[in-house]
């Protein structure tokens, strides 16, 4: 029971991979990379995962991002907590927030999906809120442009060049919440700026 699944939201595909809708895979990505996890494999549950540890010793992680498109991401959520006997207590989603300023990482347990698809298909999927959440900040649109297209847009100029910052905070709030527990990760990654 000491395992932790950690799943990116994004769409499959070249196409979608710069896409601010795509930050949470690109999180994933970047844990795998910074543990040197190896290669993802393809899981029947329609997933890309990578299995192993942040620390030795420490729990298994396993780090996933379905394969399927961003509104039906619950079904290869609920298959890999089936799978790998994961409760929803230790179900760690990162998605993109529009209502997060872009470049802030907030964390939270439960609530409403705001509006995300991908967080109501989780939500359905798993029959419960009450799984963990990393906001990747990414800002609301500029003026009328609707957030449907905004998303689907890969990253500006300008948050490109801090694109690594905002990848590397998320994914140290990630193993803030595996290894110290969502308070006092909360207090770390909400503390104002200096």
């Amino acid at each position: 029971m000491d395992t932790w699944l950690v799943v990116g939201l994004g769409n499959p595909g070249p196409a979608y991979a710069g896409n601010r809708h795509n930050v949470g895979a690109m999180v994933v990505e970047e844990l795998v990379a910074r543990h040197r996890l190896g290669s993802f494999k393809t899981h029947k549950a329609r997933a890309r995962v990578v299995e192993g540890r942040f620390r030795v010793p420490g729990p298994k992680i396993v780090l996933a991002v379905p394969l399927t498109y961003m509104n039906v991401s619950g079904g290869p959520v609920a298959g890999l907590m089936s799978y790998f006997d994961v409760p929803v207590e230790r179900l760690i989603v990162i998605h993109d927030e529009l209502d997060i300023d872009a470049g802030l990482v907030r964390l939270k347990q439960g609530g409403g999906e705001g509006g995300h698809n991908g967080l109501r298909s989780i939500s359905q999927s798993v029959g419960s809120r009450d799984y963990l959440r990393v906001r990747v900040g990414i800002g609301r649109p500029p003026g009328r442009q609707d957030p449907a297209d905004y998303v689907l847009r890969d990253f500006g100029k300008q948050e490109k060049a801090e694109l690594p910052f905002l990848l590397d905070e998320s994914a140290d709030a990630v193993e803030a919440l595996v290894e110290v527990g969502l308070l006092d990760a909360q207090q770390r990654f909400h503390a104002p700026r200096p």
